[in-house]
């Protein structure tokens, strides 16, 4: 087993066979980098190699690609080398996962990368959270559940096991609640609520205070 300490990214030198450079050299007329041309930055405090089981281990690591982030007080994954062509990790501890759309908090989470993206999360808690500020009316939308799945494709977010979820005057009670992250919008299916029924509370808005 190698143990080492990151302070900040990975010495160019020593650890070049894990730099991940996706693109660069833009000109300034260029067209702006889609997702795929964005650099993967890792940071670290602390990592260990472990070359009898074919893992590695990072402790208060950060992820971050673009607008979206990863972090979490621990990170592991099968591998001796960074490979986010496709690989799956684990974060565990005050696990965060930003994104442009959104945030979604958990104690523990199962990430999914593929062609240097991040594709999926499945994420756990106690309970697991999830916010967006909705565009239209400027509100935050929150909700939380006991299991959180993170599409990145379809652009949805599905909370499972005690769904809740708000938009600030409505609030939605369920099995399972599905969130569409681009159109802003819930969708409660039947076949997903074991039996339950879907609830959902309106709280009209306050009354305007009469003119003098």
């Amino acid at each position: 087993m190698a143990t080492s300490s990151l302070n900040a990214t990975f010495s160019r030198k020593r650890f070049a066979a894990l730099a991940l450079t996706l693109a660069g050299g833009l000109s300034a007329a260029a067209a702006p980098p889609g997702p795929r041309e964005l650099p993967i930055d890792l940071k670290a405090d602390h990592y260990e190699i472990d070359f009898r089981n074919n893992t590695m281990l990072f402790r208060k690591i950060t992820i971050s690609q673009g607008g979206m982030s990863v972090s979490a007080d621990q990170a592991q994954v099968t591998g001796t080398k960074l490979d986010f062509d496709n690989s799956r990790w684990v974060f565990r501890g005050n696990v965060k996962i930003t994104m442009d759309q959104g945030l979604l908090t958990a104690d523990h989470a199962e990430v999914t990368f593929a062609n240097k993206l991040l594709a999926a999360a499945v994420a756990d808690g106690k309970p697991a959270e999830f916010e967006q500020r909705v565009a239209k009316s400027g509100k935050l939308a929150h909700g939380h559940a006991e299991l959180i799945e993170y599409d990145v494709a379809r652009g949805t977010v599905k909370l499972s096991k005690d769904a809740y979820l708000s938009d600030g005057p409505n609030d939605m009670h369920g099995e399972s609640l599905k969130y569409n992250i681009l159109e802003q919008k819930v969708v409660a299916d039947a076949p997903d609520q074991n039996s339950q029924r879907v609830h959902i509370t309106i709280t009209p808005p306050a009354a305007a205070a009469p003119k003098p």
